[in-house]
């Protein structure tokens, strides 16, 4: 297993403690700032096993696949406990899932094919600005003007980026026989 593996593979195992800290940290300071720098680690070594694989040529199938799965665990796990405790509409994490869910299917469609759809740069947007939308979110999650701009900043890109990745591909979804 590549290092760039093993990096993304610990930010799998910091979920769960992310999740319990951040759960756990309603009238806990401590908590809330534990779950904070446990998100900010996580969400680095997305940044870090990338430039690691890249670098020292360790791209692998398994990376290419546990990578993204990370991110969407993360960010998703996140999101979903903004979800429970009201902050983040439920039609806003339905949008999130369903472009995650979308651009999968339709990356699966385009390997079925020999195509590869790299990531797009409307897709790290989508996914820097969540991650640091996110991270505000834990600290201010009190502030019921923040839930809206902030679930705008998380909710715009990746509708964006998701009509994006359809716009540019749209021929892999191609029902004719050639």
């Amino acid at each position: 297993m590549t290092t760039a593996s093993k990096i993304t593979l610990i930010r799998v195992a910091m979920i769960p403690a992310f999740m319990l800290a951040f759960l756990l940290s309603p009238g806990h300071a401590w908590l809330t700032w534990l779950s904070l720098g446990i998100f900010i680690i996580a969400s680095l070594t997305d940044f870090v096993d990338g430039h690691i694989a890249r670098k020292y040529n360790q791209v692998s199938d398994f990376g290419k696949f546990l990578d993204p799965l990370a991110d969407k665990l993360l960010v998703i796990s996140a999101m979903a406990i903004f979800c429970q405790w009201g902050m983040f509409p439920a039609w806003a994490f339905v949008i999130v899932l369903s472009r995650e869910f979308a651009v999968t299917g339709l990356r699966l469609i385009a390997v079925q094919k020999g195509r590869v759809i790299a990531a797009g740069w409307s897709g790290k947007v989508k996914t820097f600005s969540t991650m640091v939308a996110l991270c505000v979110w834990i600290v201010f999650h009190g502030w019921t003007w923040l839930n809206w701009v902030i679930t705008l900043v998380i909710v715009l890109p990746t509708l964006y980026s998701g009509v994006e990745y359809f716009i540019q591909n749209w021929d892999v979804l191609e029902l004719r026989k050639k």
